[in-house]
């Protein structure tokens, strides 16, 4: 039996960050249990931020896309399994990571309205995910405090939305403040999610 094919999107700016080491880590147990990956990093990724989609969302035909976001978009076509792992900057993602989401995950894509109706259909479905946040606000605090934003939207408003099923939300932190034994204990987490996922 083949192993599950995994998409790893590192949502930082930066590769050499925390976010980096733990997608780094999750591919590593990913793979080491037979998974195959596919990884893009939103640093490498070059495109124009500024939303330039639809006028109609019943519209056949959606805007061009640049080669990165047609790359991101074929990779989680691909994938049976996506990871998602940013940063919690002002109770979400990074800005160029939500334009990643507000140019490539269209309508016809990765959900599809229907006509008079407020209901959707959602193209993704079959597809399991995980989500990894790395933040400075401690993770009770945000539940407690806020509610969690970043968890809700990632998993319910945008992926679950599309109809990829998360099976876990990590967010760790206050990473500020952490200890070298403790990040390396968060690495280690992530590691042993990417083997779960294959």
């Amino acid at each position: 039996m083949m192993g599950k094919k995994v998409f790893i999107w590192l949502a930082h700016p930066r590769a050499d960050s925390l976010c980096g080491a733990m997608a780094d880590a999750y591919g590593r147990g990913a793979e080491g249990a037979g998974a195959e990956i596919r990884r893009l990093n939103l640093g490498e990724m070059h495109f124009a931020p500024a939303f330039t989609g639809y006028d109609d969302p019943y519209a056949k035909e959606q805007a061009a896309l640049e080669p990165d976001l047609r790359a991101w978009q074929e990779a989680i076509a691909w994938a049976d399994h996506v990871v998602v792992v940013h940063p919690y900057w002002w109770g979400g993602m990074p800005a160029m990571a939500k334009a990643v989401i507000d140019r490539a995950l269209q309508p016809g894509f990765g959900y599809k309205y229907r006509r008079r109706s407020v209901m959707w259909d959602k193209l993704l479905t079959g597809r399991t995910g995980d989500v990894i946040i790395t933040s400075d606000t401690p993770p009770w605090l945000d539940t407690l405090l806020y509610r969690k934003p970043g968890r809700r939207v990632m998993v319910n408003q945008i992926l679950g939305f599309c109809g990829i099923k998360v099976k876990n939300a990590l967010q760790v932190g206050t990473v500020k403040t952490a200890s070298e034994r403790k990040i390396a204990g968060w690495i280690k987490k992530a590691e042993r999610l990417g083997a779960k996922a294959a």
